[in-house]
């Protein structure tokens, strides 16, 4: 019989202290590549702001020339690799009195790790990614799921990162409908690497609730026996997460942390575990069916609130972080009149934000001050919601 346990570090402050090692498992760096396609889906949901939005798309195009492209254009997280690292190991650390193991999880990417393998304190670090994964049923459409995917083989994790990204280009229409269980069950074999269904009842690509759900079925119908645990996520509120634990126990699926950090605050969970290096901690998972995740003090705190300032983060200007990354326009890029992927920095006219847009900047920066920021975290005040979770059971077979 393996099992799933969940703590919360705000009721249990010695929770910790059983275990070797903290994990801090699925966060962000700025080698990440997030997507802007949400401006244009707020202009559609919300009526109001399409004749704004439409406006300065035109405002752009005239003082520019160029008029902006959301589905080409991306942002990256402010934290470099190595200050992304040094947040989560410190948390651990700090917090927990424990030694850290850290997974930083970019998107289709695996620069940060590769990078971080020359810093000494870093040298251990896992080579992870989370691979986006396109999957479709006739019944219920097409979307996309997000797998991590923990501790490639360092010998062959550049191989793998190719093979994984030209998977993702190929159509769905046009892949062999073997294939996927094909890689999946490639990396289950692989030794050491560990496959975690990345927020599964996220409904990310707003096919809608029905459907997704229906295609999440699906996907662990077809390939559940190579996902060695689904993620209870740091940044989804309590309700998507309770409901995750549920979907855990239906499908004897143990749960895992994963704080999903895109901004400055480190992972609302971790892992706690009795390894005491990264491939004992997936042997730990995948062969004795153990998970052990614990709640921050942060995860408590209003869910609104906490994604209103992880938003901020990545608007404010951060003077101290390293050259490049100072900036919020430093970290958007948007193709040039040429087609070349530009930071926005690059491409203002005389070097500057147009007005109007650093005084809507300023106004949403304000939301984060002091007393407006505290009003609001009072107001969103969901700790009524904050019942626990229910571990889940997974007798299976690794």
């Amino acid at each position: 019989m393996s099992q799933s346990t969940i703590s919360y570090l705000w009721r249990e402050p010695k929770a910790a202290s059983p275990f070797a090692t903290g994990v801090s498992l699925h966060s962000h760096t700025s080698q990440s590549k997030e997507t802007l396609d949400f401006i244009a889906e707020l202009s559609t949901d919300w009526k109001p702001l399409q004749p704004i939005l439409r406006w300065l798309e035109d405002r752009c195009a005239r003082v520019s020339g160029v008029r902006p492209d959301y589905a080409r254009s991306y942002w990256t997280p402010p934290l470099t690799p190595r200050l992304a690292f040094d947040l989560e190991r410190e948390q651990i650390e700090q917090k927990l009195g424990l030694p850290a193991l850290v997974s930083l999880t970019d998107h289709d990417d695996i620069s940060a790790p590769l990078l971080l393998r020359a810093v000494p304190s870093a040298r251990h670090i896992p080579v992870s990614v989370e691979w986006t994964v396109p999957f479709a049923n006739p019944q219920a459409g097409t979307t996309c799921f997000h797998l991590g995917i923990h501790n490639l083989p360092s010998a062959t994790g550049v191989e793998w990162m190719e093979r994984l990204q030209a998977f993702t280009a190929i159509p769905v229409t046009e892949r062999p409908a073997r294939l996927l269980g094909e890689f999946l069950a490639e990396l289950h074999e692989t030794p050491g690497v560990l496959i975690v269904f990345n927020h599964p009842l996220w409904d990310l690509y707003r096919i809608g609730k029905e459907k997704h759900r229906f295609l999440v079925n699906d996907f662990l119908a077809l390939h559940g026996q190579f996902c060695h645990a689904l993620e209870l996520n740091g940044l989804r509120n309590w309700d998507e997460n309770r409901e995750v634990s549920d979907l855990g126990q239906r499908w004897n699926q143990l749960v895992i942390s994963g704080g999903d950090r895109h901004g400055i605050e480190p992972n609302a969970n971790l892992n706690l575990t009795h390894a005491f290096n990264f491939a004992e901690f997936v042997h730990e998972v995948r062969v004795l069916r153990q998970s052990h995740v614990l709640f921050m003090p942060q995860y408590a705190q209003p869910w609104k609130h906490r994604i209103l300032q992880s938003t901020l983060d990545a608007v404010r200007n951060h003077p101290h972080f390293p050259e490049g990354s100072r900036t919020w326009d430093e970290r958007v890029f948007h193709p040039n009149a040429d087609g070349e992927m530009r930071p926005l920095s690059t491409m203002w006219p005389d070097g500057h934000a147009p007005r109007y847009l650093s005084v809507i900047l300023v106004a949403v920066r304000l939301l984060g001050s002091g007393p407006v920021s505290e009003t609001l975290r009072m107001a969103w005040n969901d700790r009524q919601n904050t019942g626990d979770l229910k571990p889940s059971l997974a007798p299976r077979q690794a």
